[in-house]
């Protein structure tokens, strides 16, 4: 299977969890990709200032791969700052937030799978 770059459904969401702003999604799976064990495989765009709220995780993880960028993660409420390289993993039960605290877009890869 191939997706060229243009055949990727791209959306925009405004205050994901709560949180500030737009994040724009390039979505590299869909749903019926995962058989059964996930539900979100996307590129995600945060403009400086933005954010996605905090949100716990019941029954999946979430992992974040960054590619560009830094910004204040909140892992169950200890917040830290990641950058660029850096990977976090939100486990069932947990929660999470994150936010682009610098001056050029976060980049990082999302993806929610059955816990």
């Amino acid at each position: 299977m191939l997706r060229r770059a243009d055949e990727l459904r791209k959306d925009v969401v405004v205050n994901l969890m709560q949180g500030e702003g737009e994040i724009n999604r390039t979505h590299l799976l869909e749903t019926e990709d995962f058989c059964g064990h996930g539900r979100l495989y996307a590129k995600h765009i945060i403009e400086p200032g933005n954010s996605i709220g905090f949100h716990k995780h019941e029954g999946e993880q979430e992992a974040y791969y960054i590619l560009k960028g830094e910004a204040l993660y909140s892992d169950n409420g200890n917040e830290i700052i990641i950058k660029a390289g850096d990977f976090t993993l939100c486990k069932s039960g947990e929660g999470h937030s994150i936010k682009n605290t610098g001056n050029e877009d976060l980049e990082f890869i999302g993806l929610i799978m059955k816990a």
